[in-house]
C-alpha cells in the first residue's frame, strides 16, 4: 500500500521525490533550508526572521476558545497578543508579498464574535495592509450548536502588502462552464470567448462538489475518518493551502506558518517546490510536522489529493436510511 501511494505521488509531484531536502529543527531563523520547523514561541522565532524575506505568511492561529494547545484569555489581551503576531509578519513580508489569515469565531458564554471582523480592523487599520479577498471555506460537518445554528463555515483574508502583488490565476483556474460560447458580435464575432486555460474562479470557491463554479471552498475539514487526521484538534486540510501557495507564490519562494501545528501548510508548500517555514509551541506537534513532512518526500504521506471530488452518500447505504424508530406507523 505504501508502494501504491509512493507511485502516485511520484506521478503528481516529480519535482519532490529523488531530491535531497534541507529538513532542519532550529529555535531560531537560519539561513539554508528547505524545510525549517521550530518548537518555541511564535513571537520569539520570528523576531529572528530577516526583513523583507517572506512571499507568503499564511496560518490559522489559536481562536482563543480553550483548546488544549492555548490558554483562554481576555478577548483584548488575546487581539493585543495577535497583533504583536502580525506585526511582526508584516515586517517580514516582501513587498510583493501576501497575508493569508484564516479564522472562525471566538465564543464566549454563547455569544459569537466573529474573528475575521476584528482582524480586519488589525490588518487594515492598525498594520496598513490591503484587503484583497474575503474567502469563505465551507465544511458540512463539525460540533453540534445547541443554542444556535452550528457554524459551517470559517474565512480566509487574503491581504496584500502593496498594490503590486505575485498573482497566479492560471494554475487555480476552474472549468468554463460553457466552453463553446463565442463572440456574438464586433471583431472576434464567431471566436470562441472564453479562456481555454479555464475561468477565474471568484472569491468564494466550491471547486469539490462543483469544480469551483460557484465561490465557496467547500473543502472537508479534518475529522476523525480524514486521511490526514492526527490527534491535532483543530487541523486543516493540506489542500486549503495549496489553492493559496500556487496563486500567491512562485517555485523556491518561501511560506511562513507562525501557528504550524502539525505541519500543513509546510506539507503545501513542499509538494509545490516552494521552501517553508513553520513554527509551534507545542513539541508533540512539531515532532509530528517533521514526520508528516518526511513522509510527504518519500511519497508515504496519507493526504486527500488536490481537487478531489467530496464523497456522496448514494442513499442506499444503511447510515443514510431514516431509521425505522422514526418513521410513522
Amino acid at each position: 500500500m505504501e508502494e501504491k501511494r509512493r507511485r502516485k505521488l511520484q506521478a503528481e509531484f516529480p519535482e519532490i521525490l529523488g531530491r535531497n531536502k534541507k529538513i532542519i529543527q532550529s529555535l531560531y531563523f537560519v539561513p539554508e533550508f528547505d524545510v525549517l520547523l521550530s518548537c518555541n514561541d511564535t513571537l520569539a522565532f520570528t523576531r529572528t526572521i530577516p526583513n523583507e524575506s517572506i512571499q507568503l505568511v499564511v496560518s490559522s492561529p489559536p481562536y482563543n476558545i480553550g483548546k488544549p494547545y492555548e490558554k483562554k484569555i481576555e478577548f483584548r489581551r488575546y487581539l493585543e497578543w495577535q497583533t504583536n503576531v502580525l506585526r511582526e509578519c508584516v515586517r517580514i513580508l516582501k513587498p510583493e508579498g501576501s497575508l493569508c489569515w484564516e479564522v472562525g469565531n471566538h465564543v464566549n458564554s454563547g455569544e459569537v464574535f466573529p474573528l475575521d471582523v476584528f482582524f480586519y480592523q488589525i490588518l487594515k487599520e492598525k498594520l496598513g495592509l490591503k484587503l484583497r479577498n474575503r474567502i469563505i471555506w465551507r465544511f458540512e460537518h463539525g460540533l453540534h450548536a445547541k443554542r444556535r445554528f452550528s457554524g459551517r463555515y470559517e474565512v480566509i483574508l487574503w491581504f496584500t502588502k502593496g498594490d503590486e502583488y505575485v498573482f497566479n490565476l492560471d494554475p487555480v483556474r476552474i472549468p468554463q462552464k460553457y466552453p463553446g460560447k463565442r463572440h456574438y458580435k464586433g471583431p472576434h464575432k464567431g471566436e470562441p470567448s472564453a479562456n481555454p486555460l479555464g475561468k477565474n474562479p471568484g472569491d468564494i470557491w466550491d471547486f469539490l462538489l462543483k469544480e469551483w463554479e460557484e465561490e465557496v471552498w467547500d473543502i472537508p475539514n479534518v475529522k476523525a475518518n480524514h486521511p490526514e487526521k492526527t490527534i491535532h484538534p483543530s487541523q486543516f486540510p493540506i489542500e486549503l493551502v495549496e489553492r493559496l501557495i500556487l496563486a500567491l507564490t512562485n517555485p523556491d519562494d518561501i511560506v511562513f506558518d507562525p501557528f504550524m501545528g502539525v505541519g500543513s501548510s509546510l506539507i503545501a508548500a513542499l509538494l509545490h517546490d516552494r521552501r517553508a517555514i513553520g513554527v509551534d509551541k507545542e513539541e508533540v506537534y512539531v515532532k509530528i510536522a517533521h514526520e508528516r513532512v518526511i513522509q510527504a518526500l518519500n511519497g508515504t504521506l496519507r493526504r486527500r489529493p488536490l481537487g478531489k471530488p467530496k464523497y456522496e452518500p448514494k442513499g442506499t447505504e444503511k447510515v443514510a436510511q431514516i431509521p425505522l424508530e422514526w418513521r410513522r406507523t
